[in-house]
Parts: C-alpha cells; structure tokens; sequence
C-alpha cells in the first residue's frame, strides 16, 4: 500500500505554496478562482484527505463530538450511534464514544472526564436508562449538550430527540383490547426514569378503555431473565395479551408460552417492540411496534450541530413509531 498523500504533495502537483493549500482547505484567507482550482484539481487526483485535527488546529475549530452511553451493544443504543456516526460523518465531524458503565456517581464523573478530555465540539447522550441520564445532570454548560432520549423530559431543559414510544405503546395496547382481549399485561424494561414510556402508554391505553392495569412486571435487559418472568405469565390462564417491552423480551414470553403448552396467537397473543431482525423471524413472526433508532441519531446530530453554530431552530423534536403487525397477535378466544 503506497505512503497517503501529503499536504506538500498536493502544493507540488499544484504549482502552488503549502500556505496556499492550507488556505484553500480551510477558507480562512481568501485565494484567487484559478490558485482554488489547481489545488482542488490536485486534490481530487492524489485522492488526498485533509487530517482533522490538523485542520482543527489551523482553523481554530473543533471537528469531533463525543457519544455517552451505558451500552453500545444493545440493539436501540447501536443503531443510534449508527446513525449519529453517519450524520456527523456527513458534516464532516469524527466521533468518539465513552461508555457509563453505572449510575454510581465515580462512573459518571470518570466517563464525562474523558469525554472532556479530548477537544470536542459538542456531546451527545443517550438517555435511555440511569446510567444515561445520570451523565446527562453531570455534563457541565460550557459544551453544547443534546439528549437522545426514549421519551421527552420537562425536567431537564437540553435540546432532545426522543422516541415517541409513549404513544406506540398506547397504540399496541388498543389493538389488542380492540382484538378482544379484556386486558393487557406488561413486561417492563429498565429506564432512566421512575416509568418508562412505553409502560406509561400501556397504562394510559388500559386506563382509557376503563380497566384497571394488572401489576406490571420488572425486567432486566437479559433476556433469559425476561423468560424466567414470563413463566409466570404463562402458568395463569387469564393471561390473553402481553405487551413486551422490547422484542428480545417478546421471543422469551414467546418461549414460555410454547413450553407451557399454550399457543400463540391462539391463547395469547403478543406484542414486542422496536421491530429487530429477530422480529421477522421468530415463530410466529412477532406483531411489534417499529422505532427508527437511526433517525434518532441523525436528528440528535442536527440539533447537536445547530447548537455548535448558534443556529435557530427547534430544540425538540420526535421520532414517530409505526406498529407492525405479524402472527404473533389475533382475536380473544371466548
């Protein structure tokens, strides 16, 4: 593999000074039409790629923001920082992303002391547990911060992109009682709040209809713990509909119920959330609510980039969520 292309390689096929190219990439001192042509002409043959943060350093600017987050594995965490990465890419800014490991207050003063320790130009944080939201309280006013969050928050005043999840769950919970079903139980994922969206959609749905919501129930984000929950949800005949709180949890409740000897959607019918591969591909494919995770992160980046330039615009916006319906779902059996 031949040496990359150097600032003085692309002077010399140019005809021009260093000083002149390093104008050109960064605008700072005005060049003539024709010197501007000559040194794109030669950028554009040796294929060159100005270094960020040499051009940070010339221009004075900054070209890298930072990602806190609890988890990177995760499907929703992952397709956000996907599509944060692919936007800031297109702006021309470099990521890098620190992970929070808990909400214990050493954790979060050490992953917000990293992230600060690089020359960054704004901070994004994904908001969608303890661990999130804790580092969101710790970030300090001096950088632009924006919140990536499952839900909308009048507690903390930071511009946010948020999932309407409140609203699908609301949704996937009237489908089912319009299927007959005379109440809906709930297995509940951890979130940065004291209830997460979707278990407050479920209840609002349920409440609405003027059923008492059943006692939800607690999980973690393993989901063989999920499955030990569902069990119980399985061996009580009066369950007729679950609402997951994500699909990794659907295909657990799934599995208990085959083990118990139930079917579904004949006995039960079951609803997940955020539309993963899984979804499609369990048996029977799972009827789930859809969540754009990577809209989310292109529009937190928007909002991270119009703070970094003083640009006007809003400072909240939502990402619709759409419910897919597959074989895991159909009507109470009398």
């Amino acid at each position: 593999m031949g040496k990359a292309p150097t600032i003085a390689d692309v002077a010399r096929v140019a005809g021009v000074s260093v000083p002149t190219v390093s104008r050109v990439l960064t605008g700072a001192i005005p060049v003539s039409a024709k010197r501007r042509e000559l040194v794109e002409r030669a950028i554009a043959e040796l294929g060159y790629q100005p270094n960020a943060a040499a051009r940070a350093l010339v221009s004075g600017t900054r070209s890298m923001v930072a990602v806190l987050a609890a988890n990177t594995s995760r499907y929703g965490y992952a397709k956000t920082v996907e599509g944060i990465e692919e936007a800031a890419r297109a702006a021309g800014y470099m990521v890098v992303i620190t992970v929070v490991e808990t909400a214990e207050q050493d954790a979060v003063r050490t992953a917000v002391a990293m992230v600060l320790s690089h020359s960054v130009a704004g901070v994004i944080v994904l908001d969608f547990d303890e661990p999130g939201h804790a580092a969101v309280t710790a970030l300090p006013q001096t950088v632009p911060v924006v919140v990536a969050a499952a839900a909308p928050s009048r507690a903390v005043k930071l511009p946010r992109a948020y999932l309407a999840d409140q609203r699908g769950a609301r949704e996937a919970t009237s489908y089912l009682l319009s299927l007959g079903h005379e109440t809906v139980h709930h297995i509940a994922l951890p979130s940065s709040g004291r209830r997460g969206g979707r278990t407050a959609g479920w209840s609002a749905a349920l409440q609405a209809a003027g059923i008492r919501p059943p006692k939800h129930l607690h999980t973690t984000w393993d989901p063989l713990h999920a499955y030990e929950l569902a069990k119980s949800l399985a061996a009580d005949p009066s369950v007729t509909a679950v609402l997951a709180g994500n699909d990794e949890v659907a295909a657990a409740v799934l599995r208990a119920m085959t083990e118990q000897g139930r079917s579904v959607p004949g006995d039960v019918s079951v609803i997940g959330f955020d539309d993963q591969p899984i979804a499609s591909l369990v048996t029977p494919a799972l009827t789930t609510v859809a969540q754009d995770f990577a809209e989310l992160g292109r529009q937190s980046f928007a909002l991270l980039e119009n703070s970094i330039n003083g640009s006007a615009g809003q400072d909240t916006v939502s990402v619709r969520t759409q419910l897919v319906l597959r074989g895991s779902t159909g009507p109470r059996r009398n």
